[in-house]
């Protein structure tokens, strides 16, 4: 745990008590600071009160006696419109803050020679895989680590800062939102697509709250963006003609002058504005498709900006053992391979899994993003059929209907044993069952993390059903 001592003997209101509101009661207590934690749902409340979090109705205080209001990512805090306690912190002059803010003030204590260094991973698609990807090179190589953020530990819940650590952190568009002092010395921007877009007001909205992470840099901070999308490129354009900060460009889809690019398979090093000799990653297998090639771009210049070297950081690439729920192979039946692609929560993340695995039997579906999949139509000719589930199925089957061949499923169930049915009786050589929903899981599972999960589930069930006599 990452004490926050900058509201020591102050009362500080905390709203939302999930794993990083406990998180960060606990935090701010080790710090010294009077927590008033609250939830609106009383199954969160009596975790945190079993936590040893104190509870106190904020529906009931006098917001006038708080120093801050710190916030969970995922409670409204502009748009579509504040919460509630948003508003009322606002009205008294109480700033709402994150627990990725309170990280921020805890680093911002040491001096600037024992400080950690902090590498800040966003986008739109990719953070998991590309967080996961620089920590285990880091791991690798012998250093001192610390992953988390929005993905696995929650950052106050990381081990104590100290000068010789890195923490590699995922940052999401919500956090981002609430930081206002973070100073990432790696910040990393892979790309920028339509999501969340009823939480940031609109495009322009969550654009301006992803190039937070760049705010705060100097001289000596590294901004390692993706080029491969308009808004990104754009942004890389801006920030170099700054001149705040060190630019490397990186893609999977061009070769560059300056930067990092993997290129079917075969990397690229030209950060020194000269071409190495480029070094074939093709071995690792855990990485499939142009997307994780940018994935692995970004990390390779996220580990030379920290001064590893490039064999090293290479060697560590191949032996990189991927993310569940991420283009994860969970098995085969005869002859069938199940992907688990749950983590593709919109139509850009599925795109990339469709260009990975060609003529695929494609499961996707759930509570729809603003975009849906028209923009996927273009991939429709390289999908086998597909079946479709969740609160999408009919706006999805209008979208498919004369373009693609497709069968209403509904359920996860349904949808696994007719893909499975089809595939094995289509007597293609390696048949595919690509389950990429692009779209959120909330309509039928906690999360893309369950949702998965419930994939690998009914696999394993179409195993079960098989007669005895039947070899898997």
């Amino acid at each position: 745990m990452i004490p926050v001592r900058s509201f020591e003997g102050k009362d500080v209101a905390v709203f939302g008590l999930g794993r990083s509101g406990i998180a960060t009661c606990k935090a701010l207590m080790a710090g010294g600071a009077r927590v008033c934690a609250w939830d609106d749902n009383e199954n969160a409340r009596k975790a945190a009160e079993e936590a040893g979090v104190p509870l106190v109705d904020l529906n009931r205080r006098d917001w006038q006696m708080f120093a801050a209001l710190v916030l969970s990512p995922g409670i409204p805090f502009r748009f579509p419109e504040p919460h509630r306690f948003v508003r009322t912190a606002q009205l008294v002059g109480v700033p709402v803050i994150g627990d990725m803010e309170l990280f921020a003030r805890a680093v911002n204590e040491f001096r600037s020679v024992d400080r950690p260094r902090i590498v800040g991973i966003t986008g739109t698609n990719g953070k998991s895989t590309t967080t996961a990807l620089v920590g285990h090179i880091l791991k690798v190589n012998g250093k001192d680590v610390r992953v988390g953020g929005n993905i696995g530990v929650g950052v106050l819940d990381l081990e104590k800062l100290h000068s010789e650590a890195i923490y590699v952190l995922e940052l999401s568009s919500y956090q981002l939102d609430l930081a206002e002092s973070l100073r990432c010395d790696v910040a990393v921007m892979l790309n920028i697509s339509p999501d969340h877009l009823s939480r940031h007001g609109g495009m322009d909205g969550y654009v301006s709250a992803k190039r937070r992470i760049f705010r705060n840099q100097g001289t000596g901070d590294f901004a390692i963006i993706g080029v491969d999308d308009v808004r990104s490129g754009v942004m890389a354009t801006q920030l170099t003609g700054e001149a705040v900060r060190q630019v490397i460009p990186i893609s999977a889809e061009y070769g560059l002058g300056r930067g990092v690019a993997v290129l079917d398979g075969m990397l690229q090093d030209s950060i020194a504005g000269r071409a190495e000799q480029p070094v074939d990653v093709s071995g690792a297998k855990a990485l499939p498709g142009r997307h994780n090639h940018q994935n692995v771009a970004a990390a390779y210049a996220a580990c030379r900006a920290l001064g590893l070297e490039p064999g090293d950081i290479i060697a560590a690439i191949e032996t990189f053992p991927g993310l569940p729920h991420r283009l994860e192979t969970i098995g085969y039946l005869e002859g069938v391979r199940f992907i688990n692609d749950s983590k593709a929560t919109n139509a850009q993340a599925a795109e990339q899994a469709i260009r990975a695995f060609p003529n695929a039997w494609w499961i996707v579906g759930g509570r729809p993003k603003e975009e849906g999949i028209d923009d996927l139509a273009p991939l429709f000719g390289q999908i086998k059929k597909a079946y479709l589930i969740g609160e999408s199925t009919e706006a999805f089957a209008r979208v498919l209907t004369g373009k693609l061949d497709h069968a209403k499923c509904r359920t996860l169930d349904v949808a696994v044993s007719q893909a499975f049915e089809d595939a094995k009786a289509s007597g293609v050589q390696d048949p595919v069952i690509l389950f990429s929903p692009a779209c959120a899981s909330f309509d039928q599972f906690r999360d893309f993390e369950q949702r998965g999960l419930a994939f690998r589930q009914e696999a394993v069930n179409l195993v079960k059903r098989r007669p005895a006599s039947q070899p898997a």
